[in-house]
């Protein structure tokens, strides 16, 4: 039961980990330290982005393996950053097995950001990057309303459980069509300062820093595999700024950018 009780605790904080961004070596070294703090004689584990593999012994020599499916990944950096402050101090706060289980639950269930806050920070986010890429006040004023859409739209398919690929093709179509139409308008001036500042809300680049970390520290099935999923994302942003891009281009002779 304990080896049992131990594993779960551990697993649980794997999850979190891996659901909210955080690198694989990282799950797999705080599953280490909560499984020696627990008590745990010895634990094996092997994580990939989509799943954790756990062998834990206890004093008994009772020996529980356990594998745990990841479903679903996102950002938040927050729990990451609570799990890892509670596996560093179990033996300092004496924590038994079912108090870590407890606020591992805690952490779990917290929420994040709000839904207006996720839309009003994704906004001034592509608003800026615009200005950041050479744009104007009027190319700043349409990326905040594309990117207030793109987190709405991204934020209702996951509430639905949309693949992310499919996301990413409709946050880029939804960019390249609404910066189009702002300058066929005469609203905005630059297409390609406003497309690109808005998509930067898509671009994956934490999957592409963790890749490297992973390659880095040898994980190099996690690595891989997290740079294909980045590389897939990239397409998925292209495909669907492109197909847009074209049928403008077919429909109506193309845009001055």
């Amino acid at each position: 039961m304990e080896a049992n009780k131990i594993s779960k605790a551990a697993i649980i904080a794997g999850k979190i980990i891996l659901e909210n961004g955080g690198e694989t070596y990282r799950v797999e070294e705080t599953i280490e330290k909560i499984c020696t703090a627990l008590g745990a004689i010895n634990s094996d584990s092997f994580v990939t982005p989509t799943g954790i593999m756990l062998s834990v012994t206890d004093e008994n020599g009772n020996i529980i393996s356990t594998v745990k499916r990841i479903n679903s990944r996102g950002v938040n950096l927050t729990k990451i950053a609570q799990v890892n402050e509670l596996s560093r101090n179990i033996k300092m706060r004496q924590l038994s097995v079912e108090d870590v289980i407890r606020e591992l639950g805690v952490i779990e269930q917290s929420r994040g950001y709000g839904r207006r806050t996720l839309i009003l920070t994704s906004a001034m986010t592509a608003g800026f990057f615009t200005l950041l890429f050479g744009g104007n006040f009027s190319d700043f004023l349409v990326s905040l309303f594309i990117g207030s859409i793109i987190k709405w739209v991204s934020l209702m398919f996951s509430k639905i459980k949309v693949n992310d690929f499919f996301i990413n093709i409709v946050g880029g179509a939804i960019a390249a069509t609404i910066a189009l139409t702002a300058v066929h308008l005469n609203i905005a001036q630059n297409v390609d300062k406003i497309i690109i500042g808005s998509i930067m809300l898509l671009v994956p680049g934490l999957a592409i820093t963790n890749a490297v970390r992973d390659i880095i520290h040898g994980d190099l099935v996690s690595g891989i595999s997290r740079g294909l999923e980045a590389f897939f994302i990239a397409v998925g942003i292209a495909a669907g700024t492109g197909i847009i891009l074209k049928l403008w281009l077919v429909y109506f002779g193309g845009t001055s950018i």
